[in-house]
């Protein structure tokens, strides 16, 4: 008795052939969009270094700004402004991001939960400008330009991304750890203490870094602020602080060509930073990660 190998027929259809092109089109389409994307922040980052490679240097650092009608000088005020600006920022947007962001994800009833997160969402979308001009009418007029108006307008800024991150990242933390706690007998606030919170803390400096870095840059809210600062170094937030967005600003606008050379050159610098603050939240994300896993 002789049997007959079955004919298989291993050649793609047409509507699988059509499917196989599609997935190479999708890949091809993702696949370019990605290097297009890095293609455009080296391009940024490239244009930006050979643009101020004439004005960067370690006085660019170290000096305070030249005085009228000399040339060179440097942007240590500005540093120091942008610090302190940041720091005092930080003071006030940490904590009460970071609790409002505990409150809502483990203590709050889903409708004011619902609610406080909607607000949150609507101000992370509010233009820095306007949230410059609010400040303005309500610290600035009538009185003066200070530090600590430009900390409380970058403070807003931050709140919003500060305590929704906290609230993704309590979201991760995984239920049975919760319940491992209570099941113990431990009460509600203590488990969140001794248990989620640890857990959580990567994240949460994460998410206070990204603030940080998304608030470094801001320019409106600081011309509005604190702008009129003096070209020395002052670390009295009750006056106006210089800072490296608004002498980028400043410089930018100048008519001289050295000038436009250092704004580049403080807007390297700048990038830096911001690239540096990342690359730190990147670390304690991975951190946090291990953590969570258990390596």
């Amino acid at each position: 008795m002789s049997t007959t190998a079955p004919d298989f027929n291993l050649r793609a259809s047409g509507r699988v052939r059509r499917r196989q092109a599609v997935n190479r089109l999708s890949l091809l389409a993702a696949s370019g969009s990605a290097v297009l994307a890095v293609a455009v922040l080296l391009l940024l980052i490239v244009s930006v270094i050979v643009k101020s490679a004439g004005a960067l240097n370690l006085d660019f650092i170290t000096q305070t700004p030249a005085a009228f009608g000399q040339t060179g000088g440097g942007i240590a005020n500005a540093l120091v402004g942008t610090g302190l600006l940041i720091l005092v920022a930080m003071a006030m947007a940490v904590p009460i991001g970071v609790f409002a962001g505990i409150y809502t994800s483990e203590f709050a009833r889903p409708g004011p939960s619902a609610i406080v997160r909607l607000v949150l969402d609507v101000l992370n979308g509010v233009p820095s400008i306007v949230i410059g001009i609010f400040i303005f009418g309500l610290l600035v007029v009538g009185h003066h330009q200070s530090g600590f108006a430009g900390s409380v307008a970058l403070a807003i800024i931050m709140l919003p991304i500060i305590a929704r991150s906290t609230q993704e990242v309590l979201a991760l933390v995984p239920g049975t750890v919760k319940e491992a706690g209570l099941a113990l007998g431990i009460s509600r606030w203590r488990t969140f203490l001794a248990v989620v919170l640890p857990a959580a803390y990567g994240g949460i400096i994460t998410a206070t870094l990204l603030g940080v870095a998304r608030v470094a840059g801001e320019t409106a809210p600081l011309l509005f602020t604190s702008s009129i600062a003096p070209n020395t170094v002052t670390t009295n937030v009750s006056q106006a602080l210089p800072s490296i967005p608004v002498t980028i600003f400043t410089y930018s606008e100048s008519p001289n060509p050295e000038q436009h050379q250092q704004a580049w050159a403080a807007a390297l610098v700048l990038i830096v930073f911001v690239l540096l603050i990342s690359i730190v939240a990147r670390l304690f994300a991975a951190r946090a990660r291990r953590r969570a896993l258990g390596r």
